[in-house]
């Protein structure tokens, strides 16, 4: 069976299996104070455009999720979100559990714009009662979102904009950001999110990492005290320099971009294959997601020898499913893709 239902099925790029290696019988010091994380950090500034980021090195997704905003906010403000937002359906009510409200907006192909942001802050900032209700004090977003779709550029400087000016913090969430980066006919880069963001992360659990997130901190208000917050939140990993080795073994080079960037093409081959064989797409992604809708029967005939992930029923007939490429996808896996994508 070839499996194409998420990028983290396999275990870590090679290169990042040798660091390891190669480093095991070395001694560091614990908790992320290590020179192998000094490196890292290093190493992804190069690529922000700016050298006063705080970096820091979590585990997992959903942790560094529920950490960034227990960092963040008191205890009455809230987050604004898509309602596809991975804190609002994926994370079995994280955010919700450390204290905070997740205010879901309506997204479309999981984005929200500047305007419905506005809207959310001017209802909260005009209210007679705001004791009564929860303050907006964050907006998060997906880069790319939970569809796979990406902002463009100037949707990122309007949603910025929007958030400086009603004193919201902007954080991006990044799990996916090296698909997001190499987005076909996409316009943002690195230094766009280190400049428009108060803080993001950047995946490596999903984009050739065994484990891993850097959560990149640019402004000055949420530096201060956030390892302690990571510590109360369980997410100080005792052997930090684990994460720092793999973290610089996949900036040194730019190997990041370019194992994200080629899974990004192979999904476009299967693209193009189910628009050839006249099978509709749910939304037309640029990344290394692609979310179709499929009829019974052709879902029969792929799960012969494809795993791919159930998202929802359309009507009796069909189904949309997605079919995820990641840093590990072979290309003779995507042929034998689009070939049976193209016989059905």
């Amino acid at each position: 069976m070839i499996r194409l239902n998420n990028d983290y099925n396999k275990g870590a790029h090679p290169s990042i299996i040798e660091a390891l290696a190669a480093h095991n019988d070395e001694s560091y010091a614990g908790y992320g104070l290590d020179e192998l994380s000094e490196k890292a950090a290093a190493e992804i500034k190069k690529y922000l455009g700016r050298d006063d980021a705080d970096i820091h090195f979590l585990v997992g997704g959903t942790q560094t999720n529920y950490t960034v905003i227990a960092s963040a906010l008191r205890p009455y403000e809230s987050v604004l979100s898509a309602d596809s937002g991975h804190i609002n359906v994926h994370e079995t009510g994280a955010v919700e559990h450390i204290g905070h409200k997740v205010e879901a907006l309506k997204n479309k192909d999981g984005k929200i714009t500047a305007a419905q942001i506005r809207e959310a802050a001017e209802t909260f900032k005009t209210s007679t009662v705001p004791e009564h209700i929860t303050e907006p004090k964050m907006v998060y977003i997906s880069f790319p979102t939970e569809y796979g779709a990406v902002y463009r550029k100037d949707e990122l400087e309007d949603i910025s904009r929007v958030c400086r000016e009603y004193g919201l913090y902007l954080f991006i969430d990044g799990a996916r950001l090296g698909y997001g980066l190499a987005a076909e006919g996409g316009n943002v880069t690195l230094k766009d999110i280190a400049r428009l963001a108060d803080v993001f992360y950047i995946g490596g659990t999903k984009c050739g990492a065994m484990f891993g997130e850097a959560v990149v901190i640019c402004n000055d208000e949420l530096k201060k005290h956030f390892r302690s917050s990571i510590k109360q939140n369980g997410g100080m990993l005792a052997k930090g320099w684990l994460t720092g080795l793999q973290f610089y073994t996949l900036f040194k080079d730019g190997l990041y971009f370019e194992i994200t960037k080629k899974a990004v093409q192979q999904a476009m081959q299967i693209k193009h294959a189910f628009a050839d064989a006249g099978i509709p797409s749910y939304i037309s992604s640029p990344t290394n997601q692609q979310f179709v809708l499929l009829t019974n029967e052709q879902m029969e005939k792929l799960s012969e020898k494809y795993i791919y992930e159930f998202e929802f029923r359309s009507g009796i007939d069909y189904a949309c499913v997605r079919f995820c490429t990641s840093w590990a996808t072979k290309d003779e896996e995507i042929d034998e893709l689009v070939a049976d994508i193209l016989a059905l």
